[in-house]
């Protein structure tokens, strides 16, 4: 009996030691808050497209967000919770939970010394306009596009509200595919009978009448001073195609007039070339212009150049991100976040950028090896900065007027697409001071 009694007190000793070790566990397994919600953007990822928005709406949601630079092609790391979770899954993200301790480790590695990887903390939603003529339609331009399907909230804005200042409440800028110096795309040569073309410029005539200016070009120079402001005072500018040496060369024609009889009603200034001032640009000096109306080129900064239209096989064109370190250059290593570094090229009416022409203080992000062709570029003014990619969209090699649009399901994990989504966070990006 001694010995049945001695076996149930150990029975009953190794019964309540293992209901501790089970509690233990429990209690351990209850701490799912502290837990993380990784977003991988590698070849894994099923919607790189969508991960940012994921990103954007948990920082609408007052979240935190840490991109966890050159890991795993630019990953984000969450806190998480089984509404994030949810809203990956419906938005058709994949994601992946790791306990605490896997999320120190990770970390641990990203921020290792001898590693080019580092975190950067995303801690607030930037207020997005996008700069639109009324009427326009969301797939005339990529940026757009992409806002749309990544399901990112943003605000039109045109001329009256950049004139007016409205600018100020806003961190982050996009240029729609514009032309600054009021030649109206030089589509002219072309499509002046078509009626999309004469109800354009009618459009931007009674507007630029309205605001109180004699010639669209004045009002468009105007406007381009206004951005210039808007990025001097700490916003953030972004641009695509045309929008992007066309913006410059308003600049530099400030006091010229480089528009033909066709566009305001006078010739050119025969002597507008000599009269340009570089000093006022953001990112290009020394270029040329095209004077000729009937030419689908503003100047020589376009590489190639669009008339002709060159002939290029889609299937060799491919332009390489350059590498930067994420640790001493965290801005330029964001703006190219991809899960590869070399991506296929597409045309525009601004193809690419001549390298020769760009001022020495811009930061070149990509280009087209062993050519001048300067795809995508990144400079500072003032207490903010700008950056520029060339070409009308990354899904569509040559796009031409009156195209259909570009379906973004079915290019869900698109490399060129992502470089302007980087673009859309960087606002909201904060450099960790301290290591977590």
């Amino acid at each position: 009996m001694k010995l049945y009694s001695l076996i149930a007190q150990i029975h009953r000793y190794i019964i309540a030691g293992l209901s501790c070790i089970l509690a233990l566990v429990l209690c351990s397994s209850m701490s799912y808050p502290q837990t993380k919600l990784l977003i991988p953007m590698d070849l894994k990822q099923t919607d790189h497209l969508k991960s940012y928005g994921v990103a954007f709406w948990l920082l609408e949601n007052n979240g935190e967000v840490d991109w966890l630079l050159n890991y795993r092609g630019g990953s984000f790391l969450c806190d998480y919770s089984n509404v994030l979770a949810k809203e990956c899954r419906v938005r058709g993200v994949f994601f992946e939970p790791l306990a605490a301790s896997e999320a120190a480790s990770l970390y641990a590695e990203v921020q290792r010394e001898d590693n080019n990887e580092d975190v950067v903390r995303l801690e607030k939603a930037p207020k997005i306009a996008v700069y639109v003529p009324p009427g326009f339609k969301p797939w005339d331009d990529a940026v757009t596009m992409a806002l749309e399907y990544a399901e990112i909230h943003y605000t039109k804005v045109w001329d009256e509200e950049v004139l007016s200042g409205k600018l100020a409440e806003y961190d982050w800028l996009h240029l729609h595919h514009e032309d600054f110096t009021g030649q109206y795309g030089k589509f002219y040569a072309n499509f002046r009978n078509a009626s999309w073309y004469i109800e354009q410029q009618m459009l931007y005539e009674r507007e630029a009448k309205r605001l109180g200016y004699k010639k669209v070009s004045e009002e468009k120079k105007a406007v381009a001073r206004s951005i210039k402001e808007f990025i001097g005072n700490g916003g953030f500018m972004f641009a695509m195609c045309s929008a992007t040496d066309s913006y410059d060369i308003a600049l530099a024609a400030e006091n010229v007039d480089i528009c033909d009889v066709m566009f305001d009603g006078d010739p050119a200034d025969r002597n507008a070339q000599a009269k340009l001032d570089f000093s006022k640009t953001l990112a290009f000096e020394n270029f040329k212009l095209d004077m000729n109306p009937l030419r689908y080129e503003y100047s020589d900064i376009d590489i190639p150049t669009s008339d002709p239209p060159p002939i290029r096989d889609p299937n060799t064109d491919y332009f390489t991100l350059f590498e930067f370190s994420a640790k001493y250059d965290p801005v330029p290593t964001m703006l190219t976040q991809d899960h590869v570094n070399i991506i296929k090229g597409f045309m525009g009416q601004t193809t690419a950028f001549k390298k020769s022409l760009i001022k020495k203080t811009i930061t070149i992000l990509a280009e087209r090896e062993g050519t001048e062709e300067v795809k995508y570029i990144h400079g500072n003014f003032g207490r903010g900065t700008f950056t520029w990619y060339g070409g009308h969209d990354p899904e569509d090699y040559q796009h031409a007027v009156g195209d259909p649009p570009t379906d973004l399901n079915l290019h869900k994990n698109s490399p060129g697409y992502r470089l302007i989504l980087n673009n859309v966070l960087f606002p909201a990006a904060k450099k960790k001071q301290q290591k977590t």
